[in-house]
């Protein structure tokens, strides 16, 4: 019943958060705020919890709960806890806190349904990461997308309708291929049985085989690589991560798209172990694309929300890459990875906002010199740049070692190329670092006669002088809240680089229960070549 309280407790929180802005602007944000924390002291002791046998599948879990649903169409609401949905969940928990943090003083219409839209979202993804029964989990799967689209198309900045709407074609449009999908695996398995049934682990034990099988997987495959994003289906997400305001931003990058990465590893390849094994070499160089393709698109950018946002698109490709890889070691970077990245995009995103707030810019070469006038906010965006760059004894090159380490013992060739992408990688980080951060102040400030950008379009024009004066002078470096946030961030990055160890030991039992007997023969096979 655990698993249904932390379903329950970010949807009632969204519910009571939306109406309570008619009482007091606060009252949103507390609420949320709390209510996430109990999620969390909801969350913790289910690491060393114990459930009953009899509801336990064969394999390594934390907690279950399954009853039925709508049991003349085979549909359960079946939700299942094991250390790899344990930790993903811990973080959607935790840039949630995050993201209310940020967003305390940026939103300041409609706060409630604000925050009901966020609330609604993290339960979401919180149910895309313990359902497993496959209706369920595209239900779940819904409703994390939907109110994003309201973040995005109401608090968004100038095209955010445009933005939201493309979010919701690609979003969507990749849904009802995956529900196809889900469907015609039930079905087959009912003609099979004479069952049923969209239970995750019956359908496991009876894989379709042959092209049915090939076409089904691919359901599942392209409506992952859309969430994920890969090239070449990653387009909705530059315009929406530069016109969603900062907390959607955060809560896209480090949550969202995730939730990709995770069906890939408990949907798409143990449900489809042949039709995978197929489609590996496609799928690895698909990630080696991504790799490059985003690395090179956000050296070419001046908007930096629009760098980090195709930043976002690189890192994921490593995670396609390790995934298919069918690579033990490469699994476990990949789940390393999605937390790593999570966390240090998770902070470039507040760090953007944090700078288009008080400059109303984010245009790269109308900054410069930052470092003078926003030590902390410069010394932290200089950190988390390098995190995201993959520095060694941060989390990010943690995942990306593993992953390429696995890689090379099954495709050295791909591995090589997969590494050489890092350069690029290099090369926007520091020049992203040089053009924010330092430069010459004096031809950035010099260079307009006003330091709003088009995302203020109402905002009054300020002559040179009187926009050189406010830079100077009237710039608030990071407040108290924003350190603490960035200090916590910035903790998380070191131990994950430091210190991996303890995620490794929470997923390895999540990934030992994605590797039944045919995934562990496919497994076999790649590394033997045959």
């Amino acid at each position: 019943m655990i698993l249904v309280w932390l379903l329950l407790v970010p949807l009632a929180g969204g519910l009571l958060a939306w109406p309570s802005d008619r009482i007091n602007p606060l009252l949103p944000r507390v609420i949320s705020f709390a209510s996430l924390l109990l999620e969390l002291v909801l969350l913790l002791p289910l690491l060393h919890a114990s459930t009953p046998a009899s509801l336990i599948e064969p394999g390594h879990w934390l907690a279950a709960f399954d009853m039925p649903w709508i049991p003349a169409f085979g549909i359960s609401f079946r939700l299942d806890l094991d250390g790899l949905s344990w930790l993903l969940i811990v973080l959607t928990v935790v840039i949630g806190l995050f993201s209310i943090v940020v967003s305390w003083t940026e939103i300041e219409d409609n706060v409630g349904f604000f925050h009901a839209n966020l609330m609604w979202s993290l339960a979401g993804s919180i149910g895309v990461f313990l359902a497993l029964d496959l209706f369920l989990f595209f239900f779940f799967w819904e409703i994390m997308l939907v109110p994003m689209y309201f973040v995005i198309a109401i608090w968004g900045h100038e095209n955010r309708r445009r933005a939201a709407i493309k979010f919701f074609l690609f979003t969507q449009g990749s849904g009802l291929l995956m529900l196809l999908s889900i469907l015609a695996l039930a079905f087959q398995h009912d003609q099979e049985t004479g069952t049923l049934t969209f239970n995750y682990f019956k359908l496991l034990a009876d894989q379709p085989a042959g092209m049915f099988g090939y076409l089904i997987m691919l359901g599942f495959f392209i409506a992952f690589l859309v969430k994920l994003p890969s090239f070449p289906l990653h387009t909705w997400l530059p315009e929406t991560h530069t016109e969603a305001p900062t907390a959607g931003s955060v809560i896209l990058a480090s949550i969202l798209l995730k939730t990709a990465g995770y069906g890939l590893l408990r949907f798409a390849v143990p449900l489809f172990v042949a039709a995978a094994h197929n489609i590996a070499p496609i799928a690895m160089w698909l990630g080696v694309i991504s790799i490059f393709y985003g690395a090179v698109l956000a050296y070419g950018q001046n908007d930096l929300k629009k760098l980090v946002a195709y930043s976002s698109i690189s890192h994921m490709g490593f995670v396609l890459l390790g995934i298919y890889s069918f690579n033990m070691l490469a699994w476990q970077g990949a789940v390393i990875l999605m937390i790593a990245h999570g966390v240090s995009t998770g902070a470039l995103f507040i760090t953007v906002g944090s700078i288009q707030k008080r400059l109303h810019t984010r245009d790269l070469g109308r900054m410069g010199g930052l470092w003078t006038d926003l030590p902390r906010l410069s010394s932290f965006g200089t950190f988390f740049i390098l995190a995201s760059m993959g520095i060694p004894g941060l989390g990010n090159f943690v995942g990306e070692f593993l992953i390429l380490r696995g890689v090379y013992a099954v495709a050295p060739n791909i591995a090589i190329f997969a590494a050489v992408g890092l350069i690029p990688a290099a090369l926007y980080s520091l020049i992203a670092i040089q053009r924010a951060f330092h430069g010459d102040a004096s031809e950035s400030r010099g260079a307009e006669t006003s330091s709003i950008d088009a995302t203020a379009p109402h905002a009054p024009v300020m002559h040179h002088a009187t926009a050189n004066n406010a830079r100077t002078h009237a710039l608030a470096d990071f407040g108290a809240r924003e350190t603490v946030i960035m200090l916590a961030l910035g903790a998380a990055i070191i131990a994950i680089g430091v210190y991996p160890q303890p995620i490794l030991n929470i997923a390895a039992p999540g990934l030992a229960n994605l590797t039944p007997a045919k995934t562990t023969a496919a497994m076999h096979a790649t590394r033997t070549g045959t």
